[in-house]
């Protein structure tokens, strides 16, 4: 069958790009060419470039997936989106894309783009655990493959910010201006966050960069929050089906999506409030509203059905009581938030629930469940403290960690970085008469707040026995 590339003809009614893709010249350099950005960040662009043209075509980088790439590569850079909620599935073709590069295949082509003036933004949607966050001091992790790495070889890097770095030290030493570092990953305050990581790898290269990077680079925070779940054989067949010709990169999606971004540039960025975006003095109110009632309930829903055996998160919404222990997370989560502009709290945990049923969306619990280490921190673990410290017990977050220890000491393998320490943990459990003592010595894992609050970890050690 024809595949989709710039030569195919589409049906009017499939929404395809509204503007002129031969005249759209590069202007933005996404790190990440995964679902999430392609459901996301690029749907936004597409919005903003049929609503004001201009050159903010998007310069697609995969870190390690070569692929994904050259299936971009094939298809002229095009790809659907189909949006599915109960009232059906609608299509749409997005075009803000135009260049795609797998990193390990021509690292020079990144740092070309990276170096390039007329790109003003790069935005990143790595995961958590690519950034290289040291679990203890917060920096930067000096074990981390890519950060050791790119310490070692900074001109030559393999990672975001080793990439960001070396970037910017062009850009620099050819009298440029520096662009903005737009991070769209899950971490709190994720935009402080990457400037500490670059600033600090840029120090132990070249103190005059990271001090040149401190005064010129601006690093704005963001919220983004669409459900986008792995691609299947399924998605693309549904896709064939609406588009009428084959399309390898069609990614499915709930028809809800929101960005919120902190207003700091440091030159030129797209209209992204045409689709939507809302453009802020302080994202942080939006961030931990997402990252504590969204992320947060998604992790306790992905570790219940791990442990029921239930493999997308519309089954175990399909449970009444996961449904009520979901909306018992919701309501001890929502009283450690500050009020949220614009926000009404008790419709957006209403819709919550609603997304999270939405029998349209095929979104694994497995999926949800990795990497553990690196999301509960902000998602289970700061709110427990804050909840402590109000008066509350912090009984709906120890029982969300309990829910995930049970499913760690069940896993024979795991897929999170801290695998090793984890399992060991798990096999260590117990030994002292104390069921998480070997999981709260983790360096790092548990704020100080939790490791010594007694009452707290033994409510954890009960709720972990009762779910057996």
């Amino acid at each position: 069958m024809e595949r989709l590339t710039a030569r195919t003809q589409l049906h009017d009614s499939i929404h395809s790009p509204a503007y002129d893709r031969q005249a759209l010249r590069p202007g933005i350099v996404h790190i990440g060419l995964g679902a999430f950005h392609r459901a996301h960040q690029a749907v936004y662009t597409d919005a903003a470039l049929a609503h004001a043209f201009g050159n903010w075509g998007i310069v697609g980088v995969s870190l390690r997936s070569r692929e994904i790439a050259h299936d971009m590569q094939a298809q002229d850079c095009l790809y659907s989106v189909v949006a599915r909620d109960r009232s059906g599935d609608s299509i749409g073709v997005v075009g803000s894309i135009i260049e795609a590069i797998a990193a390990s295949e021509d690292g020079e082509a990144v740092l070309a783009r990276l170096a390039d003036p007329a790109v003003h933004v790069v935005t990143l949607t790595v995961s958590e655990k690519a950034y290289g966050i040291d679990p203890v001091g917060g920096g930067l992790d000096h074990a981390h493959p890519a950060i050791a790495s790119d310490l070692k070889s900074p001109t030559r890097p393999t990672g975001a910010i080793g990439y960001l770095t070396e970037g910017l030290a062009r850009r620099r030493d050819g009298g440029q201006r520096p662009f903005t570092v737009l991070c769209c990953d899950n971490l709190p305050s994720n935009g402080r966050i990457v400037r500490r990581l670059v600033i600090e790898m840029a120090e132990m290269r070249d103190p005059a960069l990271a001090a040149w990077i401190a005064e010129n680079v601006s690093f704005p925070c963001s919220m983004v929050d669409r459900i986008v779940p792995a691609a299947t054989a399924e998605t693309r067949a549904r896709a064939e089906r609406l588009l009428g010709v084959e399309d390898r990169l069609s990614i499915e999606a709930e028809t809800f999506s929101q960005w919120v971004i902190e207003d700091d540039f440091v030159s030129d960025r797209p209209a992204w409030e045409a689709g939507g975006a809302l453009f802020v003095k302080d994202v942080e109110p939006y961030e931990k509203m997402k990252l504590r009632l969204l992320n947060g309930s998604h992790s306790l829903i992905a570790y219940l059905g791990q442990l029921q055996k239930l493999e997308f998160v519309r089954d175990v919404m399909g449970v009444a009581e996961n449904v009520a222990l979901v909306r018992r997370h919701m309501q001890a989560a929502v009283r450690t938030l500050d009020p949220v502009p614009g926000i009404d709290l008790a419709r957006y945990m209403d819709q919550l629930v609603e997304r999270f049923a939405n029998p349209a969306i095929a979104h694994r619990t497995l999926q949800i469940a990795m990497d553990g280490s690196q999301k509960l921190p902000q998602r289970l673990f700061q709110p427990a403290v804050d909840a402590l410290s109000s008066g509350s017990d912090g009984a709906e977050f120890a029982f969300a960690t309990a829910v995930w220890i049970a499913f760690i000491r069940q896993a024979d393998t795991l897929d999170d970085p801290r695998s090793g320490e984890l399992l060991k943990a798990a096999a260590d459990a117990g030994q002292a008469g104390d069921e998480t003592a070997s999981f709260f010595a983790i360096p790092g894992l548990f704020p100080r707040e939790l490791q010594a609050n007694r009452a707290w970890r033994d409510r954890v050690n009960s709720l972990l026995k009762s779910l057996r």
